[in-house]
C-alpha cells in the first residue's frame, strides 16, 4: 500500500501546481469558464487512471494531449456555441475590455483545431513539433493551420476596428 500512497501523493502535488494553468489553456480553447473547469476535471480524472503508469518525463505532453482531445470531443459533440452580444457590466475604475472582447471573440470563431494550434502554439508557447504531436498532425499542418486562424483573426478584429468608427 506504500506504493499507492506515494503515486496518489505525487498526483495530487502535480494537480495543485498544474491545475490553474490548465484551467487557463482550456478556457482559451473553449471561451467559457465552467465549460473550461468541466474539462480540465474531466482531463485529471482521465489522467488519474492511468497516473501510475505515466513516465514523469511525459506527463506534461499526456496532460495536454488529453485536455486538447476532450475540447475536440466536446466541440464535436455539441451543435451551437452562445456568445455574450454584450459585455458584462464593468466596476468603475476597470480597464476597457473591448479590445480583450474583440480577440476572444476571434480566437471563438476559429474552426475547433485551429483554435487549439493557436492557443497551444501561442498562449502555452509551444513548439510546433510538440503542437503537432499533441494533436496527431503534422508539423506543416501545424503551421499552416496556425497561419490561417492569425490571418482570420486579423481580418475579425480589422472588421471589428472599421465598423467602430
Amino acid at each position: 500500500m506504500v506504493v499507492r500512497a506515494d503515486w496518489e501523493r505525487q498526483f495530487v502535488e502535480y494537480f495543485s501546481v498544474r491545475a490553474q494553468p490548465l484551467r487557463r489553456l482550456a478556457y482559451s480553447l473553449c471561451g467559457d469558464w465552467h465549460t473550461a473547469e468541466d474539462l480540465v476535471q474531466l482531463t485529471f480524472v482521465r489522467l488519474y487512471r492511468h497516473w501510475p503508469r505515466i513516465q514523469n518525463d511525459s506527463v506534461e505532453a499526456y496532460t495536454r494531449r488529453i485536455l486538447v482531445n476532450a475540447f475536440l470531443t466536446h466541440r464535436r459533440d455539441r451543435r451551437r456555441e452562445s456568445l455574450v452580444a454584450d459585455p458584462p457590466e464593468r466596476a468603475a475604475g476597470d480597464v476597457d475590455l473591448t479590445a480583450g472582447l474583440a480577440v476572444r471573440r476571434a480566437l471563438a470563431d476559429l474552426a475547433p483545431r485551429q483554435r487549439a494550434a493557436v492557443a497551444l502554439r501561442y498562449l502555452e508557447d509551444l513548439p510546433v513539433a510538440e503542437v503537432a504531436t499533441l494533436l496527431g498532425v503534422s508539423e506543416g499542418t501545424v503551421k499552416s493551420q496556425t497561419a490561417r486562424a492569425i490571418q482570420s483573426m486579423r481580418e475579425a478584429l480589422n472588421g471589428a476596428r472599421l465598423t467602430k468608427e
